[in-house]
Formats: C-alpha cells, structure tokens, sequence
C-alpha cells in the first residue's frame, strides 16, 4: 500500500509533492488522528495544517476551495470538508475512508471521555484545561480565516464582498443562510464574468 508523501518545508501555496494515489487505510489513519487530536473546534485549520502543510497531499488553494464549497452544504462543515478532501485523493472510497477516520475513532473516544467525566468536573484543572483547548482551536480557526481571506481578496469587489459578509453576520447577527443565499450566487455570477473577459 502506497505511503503518503513525505512532509516537506515548500511553501504549502506549491502543488503537492506527489502524484501516487494515497492508501484507503493511510487516509482513515490520517483522518483518525485529525478526529480524535481536534479538540474543542478548529478541525479545518487542523485538516490545513496536516494535509496540505506537512503532508502535501492537496495544495492551499484547492483546500480553500473544498472549504468554501464545505460551508455552502447543508450538514457539518468539517464532514463536508473529509468528503471533499477524500473525494479528491481517492474518489468515492476515500470520501468514505476520510468520513469513517474522522467519526469512528473520535465517537468511541467520546463515549469512553464521557463514561469518566462525572468523576472530572469537580477538578478545577479539567475546566482550564478545556478552555486551554479551546482558546488554541479558535487560534487554528483564525489562522486558516486570514489564510483564506488573503487569498480571496484579489479585487475591491471582493474585499467589499468580505466586508459585507462579515458585518452581516459577526455585526447585524443575520441568519447564515440568509447571507450565504444574498452574497454567493452574486460573487458567483462576477467572478463567472470576469473569467470569461479575462
């Protein structure tokens, strides 16, 4: 069974190292560690930093792509994302393999997490801990934010487009829906246009 590709210190913007088809197994394996280390959020920033930084295995701009297309889906963002990235790896079978590592390792290690954690909540250490956790994942999440956000904003329509999205959302609290409804098909239709002038 083929090996994945050996991580490298190229900028992760490059084409990935390798063009050989990656293992069923190496990606369960790979979607496995993913589920069961990505605690408390930030699981894409995660899935940025492992597959596309040290392992190679798709570029940053196709990750972003697969991410955008995540968020538009109705379901989890972070499933939408091992479907794509799978799908892209190994088609249907390693959409099926990615989906499997990410939920099969994690749910029984939180089912056994949970079996004990009766006995934790009264340690004053379990509390830090977790907000720890969960102050480093919005770290991942902000990372991969900027990321995406430097590279989408070539042009002042798209900047506008951003902006616009964020107020509504983050500043007018509007439904995501409802924003995601309004601001794709019109991004979708400018930046359709462009390609063709261009």
């Amino acid at each position: 069974m083929p090996s994945p590709p050996e991580p490298l210190s190229a900028d992760s913007t490059s084409p990935p190292a390798a063009t050989r088809r990656t293992g069923l197994t190496t990606i369960f394996l790979a979607f496995s560690k993913i589920g069961l280390t990505a605690f408390g959020g930030g699981m894409s920033g995660w899935m940025m930093r492992d597959f596309v930084r040290e392992r190679r295995w798709i570029d940053e701009a196709d990750f972003l792509n697969g991410l955008a297309l995540s968020q538009s889906f109705p379901g989890t963002n972070v499933v939408n994302l091992a479907i794509w990235i799978g799908n892209r790896l190994r088609g249907g079978a390693g959409a099926t393999a990615a989906v499997a590592g990410l939920l099969g390792p994690s749910l029984f290690a939180a089912v056994a997490i949970l079996a004990v954690f009766d006995l934790l909540t009264h340690l004053k250490a379990t509390h830090q801990v977790l907000a720890g956790v969960g102050a480093a994942a919005i770290g991942l999440s902000l990372e991969m934010a900027l990321k995406a956000a430097r590279r989408s904003a070539t042009s002042a329509f798209s900047i506008a487009v951003i902006a616009a999205v964020f107020a509504a959302v983050c500043l007018f609290r509007l439904p995501l829906p409802l924003v995601v409804a309004v601001a794709a098909p019109i991004s979708i239709v400018v930046a359709y246009r462009r390609k063709r002038e261009g």
